[in-house]
């Protein structure tokens, strides 16, 4: 494994286009719950399936029940970013990283300072009224009772991309755009399985494909390098 660390290394020093693809497993070492391991939120059990109370269709018709599972499980304001997140940061100052892809939402990124970050599916730090778009921070949305609502007397909804919701194309270009330009894309903390988020790998066409993950992923044979291995212990060693 050290020879491999030192190879990623190398690879970074040799770089000077580099974009972060990230998944949950980024964040689980801040001590956030991913969704789909062992422990994760959908194996966790409800009065509803997870991925039916993350839906468009669930959120419109019990938004109670989606309000309670939203406070309770995704209010990510209390949790700190870890050595990945650090890392990544003092990499952008530096010039390397030009831009971080993250399916996560949990603003993370943002608070170790990071700039250039193409959030997939959206994030819990921005909320907007479903009737007159004006905006909410976390903060209010989790500390609210029930379900919260703006002052104009409409609800307010989470800047988050729920199931049977579409991503932002302007987003989604954004990081196409960003990994079509880099030299070098690291891949970490995801399982790769997530369409469309997934399928974004294929747009790049640099030098140096790394994937860091603690299991095998699907485009492990496309790689130059795959380490498999927590991410806190690769990022730490860099």
């Amino acid at each position: 494994m050290d020879e491999k660390i030192k190879q990623f290394q190398k690879m970074i020093e040799e770089s000077d286009n580099i974009v972060f693809f990230g998944g949950a497993g980024v964040s689980t070492e801040s001590g956030i719950p991913d969704f789909r391991s062992k422990d994760g939120l959908y194996n966790q059990h409800y009065k509803y399936p997870p991925e039916e109370i993350l839906s468009h269709t669930f959120f419109m018709n019990h938004m109670e029940e989606f309000y309670q599972f939203y406070k309770d499980k995704l209010n990510s304001l209390n949790y700190e970013p870890n050595i990945t997140h650090t890392k990544l940061a003092e990499l952008e100052k530096k010039g390397k990283v030009k831009a971080i892809i993250t399916q996560n939402i949990d603003g993370l990124h943002q608070k170790a300072d990071s700039k250039i970050v193409y959030e997939l599916h959206g994030s819990v730090l921005r909320n907007y009224c479903m009737n007159c778009h004006k905006f909410y921070d976390a903060k209010y949305v989790f500390d609210s009772e029930s379900i919260p609502k703006c002052s104009c007397g409409g609800t307010i909804k989470p800047d988050v991309v729920l199931y049977q919701e579409s991503l932002d194309d302007e987003i989604v270009n954004h990081a196409i755009d960003a990994i079509r330009k880099a030299d070098m894309l690291i891949v970490a903390g995801t399982s790769l399985t997530v369409y469309p988020a997934s399928s974004l790998i294929r747009y790049f066409h640099g030098k140096y494909l790394v994937l860091i993950n603690r299991s095998s992923t699907p485009y492990d044979d496309m790689a130059d390098l795959v380490i498999n291995d927590s991410l806190g212990k690769v990022f730490s060693e860099i």
